[in-house]
């Protein structure tokens, strides 16, 4: 949310932050799935959101923000026609003795197969924005 403010230089109106929590559990029932927080302010249009999945179920956002349409928050959630905002870390090999060159080779190539995330959390590409940034191992 920092980057978008500091390139856009605007903050959405009504703002929800996700929080994936992954438990140690297969399954997490519905019940149990959301855990809202004003952030300690009421009427500021930013809420946050941790959404709880076991690992064995499938983490689908647009889904669990359908819950909060109905939760009583303090923005309206309009899931189909929200923008979600992603955001990544790009890792590039450092000069810096941090590693063994071999190790930094090896840990930049696992790196990246990780899964796509838009897809992961079933979001639609395109109301999907993703802002990275560069790390150097």
């Amino acid at each position: 949310m920092r980057a978008n403010v500091e390139h856009n230089r605007v903050l959405h109106e009504h703002v929800v932050i996700v929080t994936i929590e992954t438990q140690p559990v297969p399954r997490v029932a519905m019940a149990d799935r959301l855990v809202i927080d004003d952030l300690g302010y009421t009427d500021d249009g930013i809420t946050g959101v941790s959404a709880r999945f076991g690992y064995m179920d499938s983490p689908n956002v647009p889904a669990v923000l359908r819950l909060l349409e109905t939760a009583g928050i303090e923005c309206p959630i309009e899931v189909d026609t929200a923008s979600y905002f992603l955001s990544t870390i790009e890792l590039r090999r450092g000069d810096a003795p941090t590693m063994a060159r071999w190790r930094k080779h090896l840990f930049l190539a696992t790196s990246g197969i990780s899964a796509d995330a838009a897809e992961y959390f079933g979001l639609p590409r395109n109301r999907t924005v993703i802002m990275g940034s560069h790390v150097e191992v």
